[in-house]
């Protein structure tokens, strides 16, 4: 079960940080994204600082299960708060993305709590 978790979290480590970078790099085309949604250019860097502390949290979890939980628990309201966004924005068409990260996160989630 350890090594299912540890494969999960880093794969999900690391589209996170994907994630993280594209908002940091405010490119026009990124931030059109997030402004149809709802959320304005100057949001973006405290939204990619939030997911790269869930990053950290995924892969200090894998040395301290508390850890682990919490972020894989924390990705998983913040994916599910996307997904909502998304949702009163009528931006179906990027719904996909949170949508694939949330349920990778309630993933990650449930395999740190039963491997702890």
């Amino acid at each position: 079960m350890f090594i299912a978790t540890v494969v999960v979290s880093v794969l999900l480590a690391a589209m996170v940080a994907f994630s993280a970078a594209r908002k940091l790099s405010h490119k026009p085309e990124v931030v059109a994204t997030y402004r149809r949604a709802g959320v304005p250019e100057d949001k973006l860097n405290i939204l990619a600082f939030t997911l790269l502390s869930g990053v950290v949290g995924l892969l200090g979890g894998l040395a301290w299960a508390p850890i682990g939980v919490a972020a894989a628990g924390c990705l998983t309201g913040y994916f599910a708060l996307a997904i909502v966004a998304h949702l009163r924005a009528n931006d179906a068409a990027n719904l996909s993305t949170p949508l694939v990260l949330a349920i990778l996160a309630a993933v990650t989630l449930a395999l740190r709590l039963a491997s702890s």
